[in-house]
């Protein structure tokens, strides 16, 4: 398998600065944002994202997990049972591949009535399986269905994105 570099740890930290002034431009209005990082990459993005918006947006914002079994993707907890009525949600996670785990990491909240539901990805693949198109993409990439995106991490920081082309 090789793996061809897409952006380095620089780039991506730069990407999520963007994609934060992105977030407080879409709801300069609401008073709480609520990011929920979809365990592993995606908590550490969302991690990111909180200390970007703090300097930058004026109302609250509140960091949750949501863990996910991507085996069986109906096994899905969140760090904090809350009530979302009327919050602005955004779900958070490192890479849209087939599009399946941003579907199923939304279904805690239908059982409210949030005012807002965003999806945030670090790196989304052209090739999607399910229907699903993120509110904030930090890169765009057209891929094969062989192909593969790797967000690699290290100590609870972004360090590459790569991809990876199955022989």
């Amino acid at each position: 398998m090789a793996a061809h570099l897409i952006f380095s740890k620089e780039i991506a930290y730069q990407k999520m600065h963007r994609m934060a002034y992105e977030i407080v431009e879409q709801n300069v209005n609401e008073k709480e944002i609520i990011l929920v990082g979809i365990k592993e990459n995606g908590s550490i993005i969302a991690n990111a994202l909180h200390k970007f918006l703090k300097e930058i947006y004026k109302g609250k914002i509140q960091l949750l997990d949501i863990k996910i079994d991507k085996k069986d993707p109906k096994h899905i907890s969140l760090s904090e049972e809350i009530n979302f009525n009327d919050k602005v949600i955004i779900v958070v996670d490192d890479v849209a591949n087939s599009g399946k785990t941003l579907l199923y990491a939304l279904k805690p909240f239908l059982e409210f009535y949030p005012k807002k539901i965003q999806t945030l990805v670090l790196v989304e693949r052209s090739y999607k399986e399910f229907p699903v198109s993120p509110d904030y993409v930090g890169l765009s990439v057209s891929t094969a269905s062989t192909e593969k995106i790797i967000v690699e991490t290290s100590k609870g920081e972004i360090e590459r994105a790569t991809l990876n082309a199955e022989k």
